[in-house]
Formats: structure tokens, C-alpha cells, sequence
């Protein structure tokens, strides 16, 4: 049925939405496969963020005000709650970073709520797995440097075990550590707001295309569509915070295992 389904003259996207949406053109004639909407909403995301830490910090105060003292729990969480429980405190030097990663990464999801944007950056693969890549290259290096190269990938490659069983563990440890790690952090992060994205088109898109059958029956059916729609827009909201806490956490934990004399 949805097939036959076409939205009204005013809805400009297709119904059902293709994956081939989550691949935009250039913004203008000339400006190459790196000059994308995703690419604005991104320096958009880095803008928006260091404007509200330097706004809200210009003039910190001992009695902090309510925009202080929100940037000092957002710095709060990711320097306590995050990098001090996960890594102790030598790990509170991984504070920026995480704080960082994790606004970002919240900022960047909730555009998918946000109308003007109505898309996560996250939402094509690129992105999580350049961050996936940020954080794979500092949890070698962060080991490295603790531990020493000799060391870090014994940890890591030779669990305490048998010898005998050393050449069946040491391909699946390098598998699951240094190649899927990597990969499964990126392709969670992705897939959660990519099918979220999608999901909000269909009730949507769904719901004008219903909206506009000739059908008399089947028009207040659109109702239910939309209903749904506002309904998941509230649980994508919730579902991009808690990706980019998940992706925030798992980095911490990597680092802390890269950290460790001993596994």
C-alpha cells in the first residue's frame, strides 16, 4: 500500500525515504563531494559548541550563574562521572577530550530532531568512523606510551592462558582488539541514528502521504502516523544522548584498558 501512496505538492521528499537520501550533493556548483550539508551541520556543531563554553565562561563567578554553572556540569560529567571513574586520577588528562567528544557527538545527534537540519551527520558512516579512528589511534598510543610497545601488545594479544593455546588466541584477540573495536564502535553509533532517521521519515512522510489519499478511510490514519512520529521524536532525543554516552564511555574504556599494566 505505501507504494502507491504519493505525498502532497508540498512534501519535496520521496516516499518511501531511499538510503540514497543520506547522500547529499554539494551545497553549490563546484564545491566537490566534501562541501555537503553534512560537512555545514558539522562546523555548525563545533561553532555552537565553543561559542556556549566561551559565553558561559567569560566571566566565571564564585556563586556560579545558571549558563556557568550548566558548562561546569557538562565539564563536570565528562571530568568526574566519565574519565575519573573509568580511568582514576591519572586519567582526569583524558577529560578534554572525552567532554569534547561527548557534546559533540551529542550536539551533532540531536540535529536530527532539530528542523532546519532533520539529520544527524551521524547518520552517514563517515563521521563515527572518523571518531572511531580518533580513538583507536589514541588507545595504541596512550598504551604505548604507559606501557611500552613490547608490553602493550603482549597485554593485549597474549591473555594469561596456556601456551599451547597461544595460536588460536592470539589471531581472535587481534581480531576482536585491533580490528573489530574499531569498526563495531563506528557501526553502533551509526546504525542507531541511521535507523532512527529513517524511521522518523517513515511516520512522517507516511503520515502526509496518508494525508493526502483520496481515500476518505484512509486519511485519518495519518493522524496515528503523525502521533507516532511526535512519539519517537521524543525517543530519538533520548536515543541520541545516550549514543553519545555509550560512544563517550566505550572510548574511556578502551583507554582505561590501554592504561593497564596487566590484563
Amino acid at each position: 500500500m505505501l507504494a502507491q501512496l504519493k505525498a502532497p505538492a508540498g512534501v519535496q521528499s520521496e516516499f518511501p525515504p531511499k538510503v540514497e537520501d543520506f547522500y547529499p550533493g554539494p551545497l553549490f556548483h563546484g564545491g566537490g563531494d566534501w562541501a555537503t550539508k553534512f560537512t555545514l551541520f558539522v562546523w555548525i556543531a563545533v561553532a555552537a559548541i565553543i561559542i556556549f563554553f566561551l559565553v558561559t565562561y567569560r566571566d566565571p563567578k564564585v556563586v556560579p550563574t545558571k549558563k556557568q554553572w550548566l558548562a561546569e556540569s557538562i565539564y563536570g560529567f565528562g571530568r568526574n562521572t566519565i574519565s575519573g571513574e573509568m580511568l582514576g586520577h591519572d586519567g582526569v588528562r583524558f577529560a578534554p577530550y572525552l567532554t569534547t567528544l561527548f557534546c559533540f557527538i551529542a550536539v551533532t545527534n540531536f540535529m536530527g530532531i532539530i528542523p532546519f537540519f532533520q539529520t544527524s551527520p551521524n547518520s552517514h558512516i563517515a563521521f563515527p568512523a572518523f571518531m572511531a579512528v580518533i580513538t583507536y589511534v589514541m588507545f595504541i598510543y596512550a598504551g604505548i606510551k604507559q606501557n611500552g610497545a613490547g608490553k602493550f601488545f603482549k597485554n593485549h594479544l597474549m591473555p594469561p592462558a596456556p601456551w599451547f593455546m597461544m595460536p588460536f588466541l592470539i589471531p581472535i584477540e587481534l581480531f576482536s582488539t585491533f580490528i573489530a573495536r574499531p569498526a563495531t564502535l563506528a557501526l553502533r553509533l551509526f546504525a542507531n541514528m541511521f535507523a532512527g532517521h529513517m524511521i522518523l521519515l517513515v511516520f512522517t512522510l507516511g503520515g502526509f502521504a496518508l494525508l493526502g489519499s483520496t481515500n476518505v478511510f484512509i486519511k485519518p490514519v495519518s493522524l496515528l502516523s503523525f502521533a507516532m512520529a511526535i512519539a519517537l521524536t521524543f525517543l530519538e532525543a533520548l536515543v541520541a544522548l545516550l549514543q553519545a554516552y555509550v560512544f563517550t564511555v566505550l572510548t574511556a574504556s578502551y583507554l582505561q584498558g590501554a592504561l593497564a599494566d596487566e590484563h
